[in-house]
């Protein structure tokens, strides 16, 4: 009988022991870090993820939303970095793009990629009256003389709209160092620019065209994605036209290095519970995103291919040296 007692005495030191080694996962409460200010796409994110994973029981510990704004990112990927698996941060390409332009130490590999969650589509667009109504007509006026036609492009150079362009004209065989950027802004300014006819063509995220395109106001020659859109079904992709590219504007989440085989599955577990919820997928269709999910091993193979594109279309833009 002592024999008995003193083994069930072990067993119960031993997982009192765990628990307060923090063994048991959640067992503080969770923080997720969108790197802007309130409103935006990452806010938006970070939130419906807060929201969904709160609402629906599927983490047992409370989550927090965390506005860290400043630098493409940079101030809340930096705060992340030192933290454990209870803090979390939604990302995007600037995660990237920010080390290949030389604005930030970090990389991708700092990190622990966790989930793709969703993404939204480039496209391309002239006005309703242009002269070039496919892309096959504005790409051949290009390699006739590439300074010829005025390219929108909003917040900076090296974005996810820029980028995806540099790719386009790149796959048809033009110098994209040779192409006239004007740099407004945001998408709305660069849509308005092109309305008032200060640029020819633009290039931008499709939800800050989608509307006008539907009112007639404008047109849009290609969208990144791989196949057409069931609510743009007469809008064509950039493949079906002959340039090889899917180009997603996508938002994930990571968190800190380091993170522990069992802390990843958690994760796994969790997130893709959530993205198989109804309330995931009003998220999704409320804001114009597609569905992107992938999974903790799934996002860093995307990671690695993104980054080798990334570079690659940095490089023929000429914005490095």
């Amino acid at each position: 009988m002592k024999k008995v007692m003193l083994i069930c005495f072990v067993l119960l030191l031993a997982a009192c022991s765990n628990t307060a080694s923090g063994d048991e996962f959640p067992s503080k409460n969770i923080e997720i870090v969108a790197p802007a200010s309130p409103g935006g796409g990452w806010d938006l994110t970070a939130r419906s993820v807060q929201k969904i994973l709160v609402d629906n029981k599927l983490v047992d510990a409370n989550i927090n939303v965390m506005n860290k704004p400043g630098g493409g990112g940079e101030v809340g990927w930096t705060y992340l970095e030192p933290k454990d698996a209870h803090h979390l941060a939604i990302n995007s390409s600037l995660l990237l793009t920010n080390n290949l332009l030389g604005t930030s130490q970090l990389t991708y590999n700092d990190f622990t990629p966790l989930a793709m969650l969703a993404t939204e589509w480039q496209s391309l667009a002239v006005s309703a009256d242009s002269e070039y109504g496919s892309l096959e007509e504005l790409m051949d006026q290009l390699k006739e003389d590439p300074k010829s036609i005025k390219v929108g492009v909003g917040p900076g150079l090296g974005n996810d709209d820029h980028l995806s362009f540099v790719q386009a004209v790149r796959a048809n065989g033009i110098d994209p160092k040779q192409i006239d950027f004007l740099v407004y802004e945001g998408g709305g300014d660069v849509v308005t620019a092109l309305l008032g006819n200060h640029v020819d063509v633009v290039t931008t995220s499709l939800s800050e065209v989608k509307e006008l395109y539907q009112a007639e106001d404008l047109n849009i020659l290609a969208i990144s994605s791989s196949e057409r859109l069931e609510e743009l079904q007469d809008v064509p992709t950039y493949q079906e036209q002959g340039v090889d590219m899917e180009f997603p504007h996508w938002r994930g989440i990571m968190g800190p290095a380091d993170m522990s085989d069992e802390e990843v599955a958690y994760w796994d577990e969790k997130l893709g519970e959530m993205v198989q919820s109804e309330e995931w997928k009003e998220v999704l269709e409320n804001n114009d995103w597609d569905d992107f999910y992938k999974n903790s091993e799934d996002t860093k193979a995307f990671l690695d291919e993104q980054q080798e594109l990334y570079k690659g279309l940095v490089d023929d833009s000429g914005l490095v040296n």
